[in-house]
Parts: structure tokens; C-alpha cells; sequence
């Protein structure tokens, strides 16, 4: 399975709409797994073109969004479990908060985003992953957003770009 993993696209606020370079990539895609900040439902339906879509909420996503998506998504796919979860809060990291959000049960990955930082890394077994933003790269020098394949084991990169066309 081929999994494109968006985050923190805060579309059309910083960009008019969704990269090509991302576009292509979704159209190849198994799912889409957006982990939060679409910013408005419009967002939703343009990435719902692309295929099978799995999301959450962000903190900038209002009512009409909590509407669409929860909070907190739990899946299960090829005999691995995904927690996802934007990552907002307060008080401690970004990525303390995630782990947080899923002590309680068996996870495999975490997807998240929040921080706008690419990231990947093992907090004992459980893989972590932020894809970074695919509009939105505040001081670095590239946008992203991250691919997972899943078959009988689970891989994970990011795929970094510097433009918005």
C-alpha cells in the first residue's frame, strides 16, 4: 500500500491551492492521510479528488472542519496500527504530546504534524512522523510532505520540493 501523508496545509491562506508536485503524487496513492490544519472544508473536498482520504483536525481548523474529520484517527492497515493526531496543546513538545495522546494503546506509527518540522525517528517501537507542510515552510528551506509504502514491513520518507507550482 501507498500512502501520501500531508499536514498543516493552511490552504488558501498560504498558497492558492494544492502543489503539482503533490498533486502527482496523490493521484499514485493508495490514501491520503492529512494530519490536521486544512484549514477550511474546501481543502478536504480538493484532496478528497484524489482518492481514499483519512484526516483529523488541527488547531486552525474551525467548527465546519471538527465537522468533517476527528480529533484522533486509529487505523489499521496490513497488520499495522497508525495513530493520528495533530499535535496541538499546550505545555510540553509537540512530540511528548503525541506520544501522550496514544500511551494507552499499541501503535506501530504515530502520524502528526503542528510543528511544520519534518520528522522522523523511533520513541522505543512506535515509529514518529511529521511530514512537514506541503505550503507552508516557515524559515525552512524546502516544503514536504511524507510517503509511507506498507507491505510486510512499514517505510517511511520525506519528499522535499521548493516550489509552489
Amino acid at each position: 500500500m501507498e500512502i501520501i501523508v500531508v499536514s498543516d496545509t493552511h490552504l488558501p491562506k498560504k498558497n492558492k491551492g494544492v502543489p503539482t508536485v503533490l498533486k502527482n503524487e496523490m493521484k499514485k496513492a493508495d490514501l491520503v492521510i492529512h494530519a490536521g490544519d486544512w484549514q477550511t472544508p474546501e481543502v478536504y473536498e480538493q484532496f478528497q479528488q484524489f482518492g481514499e482520504l483519512v484526516g483529523v483536525y488541527g488547531n486552525v481548523d474551525g467548527t465546519e472542519m471538527k465537522d468533517l474529520v476527528p480529533r484522533k484517527e486509529m487505523l489499521q492497515i496490513n497488520g499495522f496500527t497508525i495513530g493520528v493526531v495533530h499535535g496541538h496543546g499546550e505545555k510540553k513538545t509537540t512530540e511528548k504530546r503525541v506520544i501522550e495522546e496514544f500511551e494507552d494503546e499499541e501503535v506501530d506509527l504515530i502520524i502528526f504534524g503542528h510543528s511544520h518540522l519534518p520528522l522522523l525517528r523511533f520513541v522505543k517501537k512506535t515509529m514518529l512522523f511529521n511530514p512537514g507542510s506541503a505550503t507552508d515552510k516557515r524559515r525552512l528551506p524546502y516544503y514536504s510532505f511524507g510517503k509511507l509504502t506498507i507491505k510486510d514491513e512499514m517505510r517511511a520518507s520525506h519528499h522535499f520540493y521548493s516550489s509552489l507550482l
